[in-house]
């Protein structure tokens, strides 16, 4: 099979994407869907509020308004019927300019415009005749004049006194505006700072949560506060600590056993050499010794802790070039082929040693599961391209494929092939330590395969920016 290697030819279709790379509704935090649903019930709660007052507010304020109108225009009679009449002149100037009371002359022609028919003016109007008499006219204004025009007579003399619209009317939208954005601010900035205060040990705890799946030692949670919190805190606090100790004391233990073990196969393989057995025999149980100290390279692999990711992004190009330098001729030394496709410019947070692991992983397994049936060899295809968001690195072997409903059992520790496919024995902790070291980067590793077409392992990365391409742009 012929090798080659180099850059994704660009005149190729880019892949298509799947079903995790289309558009996702955006999700918001609990900080964002608590303070909306608080701020939706002030708002609402401020709306109802506001109907309620101006429902109540509506009475007694038509019942004020007209006893004010019923009082000037009572009192303005009285000034005008005591007065003389060579007076009279004076006082209706004086009403004008310091009381603001307007009195003018009825006639028969005078062109009027009835109240609106709201029913807060209806109610002005209806107190206004009840104290003054049903024959008392309330208009809204006359030929044409705005104002709140008020009949009353004086024997057979006939008047109009007139009031400031503005004077009556209930509290004006501009001004209840005003006072409804105060209140709306003064709600938003309540909420805002009350779901803080409620949330603010929750983010806490989800940061510290994250920095425990990424393998990091977290900070310590405050033991303080509400009761509730306080407890989870606590509680939390204590399992991050058990953790830690399991953690420790597995890496002693099998480092411990890793040593206890390699010690005597060495000193059985140097036996073996010198004894005087048949080279059969002697194979078979020097390839015996191979697959245990493999199965406790495994342990060892899958017990060490992944390295932290980088703050910015690496060359996966130049890191999926060195595997392929290194695993070529050693894959050939085994009787197989690896082939190679790599796309320059590809950039993404991982540890560089950590893809390693990874990718040589992943290699070692097609070396061993995915031989071909036709002649038992091992054909792999490493490929490594990026889309709008992602690094995706394949790798793919041409041996006998297992069946979907096999795929996730294969991900679990200690799980392996059925033996159609592998032929061979492990540990079965090659897929559980990629898919461990990727989950702590945000990466995904996918299986796809089906019976007789061989196994695509793909790694799936965030793509990170390049960080070189932000100094050339300085």
């Amino acid at each position: 099979m012929t090798q080659h290697r180099g850059s994704v030819d660009q005149t190729q279709q880019p892949p298509k994407k799947d079903a995790h790379t289309k558009d996702r509704p955006i999700k918001l935090g609990l900080f964002s869907r608590s303070f909306l649903l608080l701020a939706m019930l002030m708002l609402v709660s401020l709306g109802a509020w506001l109907q309620v007052f101006f429902s109540m507010e509506e009475g007694p304020r038509a019942h004020q308004m007209a006893l004010r109108v019923t009082s000037a225009v009572s009192i303005t009679k009285s000034a005008i019927q005591y007065a003389p009449d060579e007076n009279r002149p004076e006082l209706l100037l004086d009403l004008a300019t310091k009381e603001g009371l307007r009195v003018q002359p009825r006639a028969v022609g005078d062109v009027l415009e009835p109240l609106p028919r709201s029913e807060y003016w209806q109610h002005v109007a209806s107190e206004i005749r009840q104290n003054l008499g049903s024959n008392t006219l309330v208009m809204w204004s006359v030929n044409d004049l705005p104002g709140i025009w008020v009949s009353f007579e004086l024997g057979t003399e006939k008047f109009w006194i007139v009031f400031n619209r503005e004077e009556l009317s209930l509290t004006t939208g501009p001004e209840w505006l005003g006072w409804a954005l105060t209140a709306l601010v003064l709600a938003l900035v309540g909420a805002a700072v009350s779901v803080r205060f409620v949330n603010r040990p929750l983010a806490q705890l989800a940061q510290v949560a994250q920095e425990l799946s990424r393998g990091e030692t977290p900070m310590t949670l405050p033991e303080r506060g509400p009761a509730e919190i306080r407890d989870m805190n606590m509680a939390f606090n204590r399992m991050v600590r058990d953790i830690q100790q399991a953690e420790a004391d597995r890496e002693i233990m099998l480092a411990g056993i890793s040593h206890d073990l390699r010690t005597p196969l060495a000193r059985m393989r140097l036996e073996i050499e010198m004894s005087q057995m048949s080279d059969e025999a002697r194979q078979a149980i020097d390839e015996d010794l191979a697959q245990i100290n493999h199965s406790i390279e495994q342990l060892m692999e899958y017990a060490r802790p992944a390295g932290s990711p980088p703050d910015t992004g690496i060359d996966i190009s130049q890191v999926v070039e060195e595997i392929y330098e290194r695993e070529r001729p050693h894959t050939e030394t085994l009787g197989g082929t690896l082939s190679a496709q790599i796309q320059k410019g590809l950039w993404a947070k991982i540890a560089a040693h950590d893809l390693k692991r990874i990718v040589i992983n992943l290699i070692e397994n097609a070396r061993r599961y995915g031989r071909s049936p036709a002649d038992n060899h091992a054909y792999i295809h490493l490929k490594a391209y990026q889309n709008s968001q992602q690094v995706i690195i394949e790798v793919k072997d041409e041996g006998s494929g297992i069946a979907k409903h096999e795929i996730q059992r294969l991900l679990r520790p200690f799980s392996r092939g059925e033996s159609a496919r592998t032929g061979v024995s492990g540990a079965g902790l090659g897929l559980a330590i990629v898919e461990r070291l990727l989950r702590q980067v945000g990466g995904d590793l996918r299986l796809n395969s089906a019976p007789n077409e061989g196994l695509q392992a793909q790694i799936i990365l965030p793509r990170a920016r390049n960080p070189k391409s932000n100094l050339r742009t300085l």
